[in-house]
């Protein structure tokens, strides 16, 4: 009899690195190469290319790349992929948002892979406005995603706490940037009525799983975090996830690593 196929056939990480460099100078590439998936998006990597160092612009035996923001030291997205895409997305086509670095997208087949970056709105109204922009200039889009019968993978850093299971202090929290209501209803909308999946969710239903920890109070000591760092995924992929996890062993940024496993095959 011949073999069975192997069970995993996609490693896919994500991780809002706050700054690249930065997290590389933690450690970061080491673990990356441990880790070994067959894609890494990064979010906030706060570097344009010409400020890359040779191991974090073109590592040995991956294909790299970036959609930094226009500002330098802000936002931009990044993707390393072990196999050659087919095609490569840099941004929205929306030139205010595209000028910030919140969107990168790789096609590998039939499988896209983006790497995606949603503004913060924690610094003010100000913020908190061009952020409810965003999310309405981006719910078109994730409509298309849908609409094409491609198998799609969100992957970054969603700024948002879906439910009160993704932040530990969720009463206190209610009138707060990434917990209002009117952003958790929109992410709702985005599983429930546009048809993508919360994939760390299908698997751990667990509490205190959390991506992101304030840098204040020893919370990531206390675990008194948010999970704000998503893999969401048309249904195809989803129902192949078979592990997730959230690495936080070491530290490399205010986030954490999230890996998930796919038996997706292609």
């Amino acid at each position: 009899m011949p073999s069975p196929k192997s069970a995993v056939q996609w490693r896919i990480t994500t991780l809002n690195a706050n700054g690249l460099r930065s997290a590389s100078a933690k450690g970061l590439l080491p673990w990356f190469r441990r880790e070994r998936p067959d894609v890494f998006c990064l979010q906030e990597i706060k570097a344009q290319e010409p400020d890359l160092p040779r191991e974090l612009l073109a590592p040995r035996g991956w294909h790299a790349f970036f959609h930094p923001a226009d500002k330098k030291g802000y936002s931009g997205v990044a993707i390393y992929a072990r196999h050659e895409p087919d095609r490569v997305v840099l941004g929205l086509g929306i030139p205010d948002i595209d000028a910030q670095g919140r969107y990168l997208q790789a096609d590998f087949g039939n499988l896209s892979v983006a790497s995606v970056y949603v503004p913060s709105g924690a610094s003010g109204e100000a913020a908190q406005a061009r952020k409810f922009a965003f999310l309405k200039r981006f719910l078109p889009h994730l409509e298309r995603l849908r609409s094409l019968g491609r198998e799609v993978v969100l992957c970054g850093d969603w700024n948002i706490a879906h439910r009160e299971i993704d932040l530990k202090n969720w009463r206190s929290n209610q009138k707060n940037s990434g917990f209002l209501p009117e952003e958790r209803a929109w992410l709702t909308d985005v599983f429930d009525r546009v048809g993508f999946v919360d994939v760390f969710r299908r698997l751990d239903p667990r509490p205190d799983q959390y991506t992101w920890w304030s840098n204040r109070g020893r919370a990531r000591e206390k675990n008194v975090g948010w999970r704000l760092d998503y893999q969401i995924a048309t249904p195809g992929l989803a129902a192949t996830a078979q592990r997730a996890r959230i690495y936080t062993a070491r530290r490399f940024s205010d986030h954490a690593p999230l890996t998930i496993d796919y038996g997706w095959s292609g």
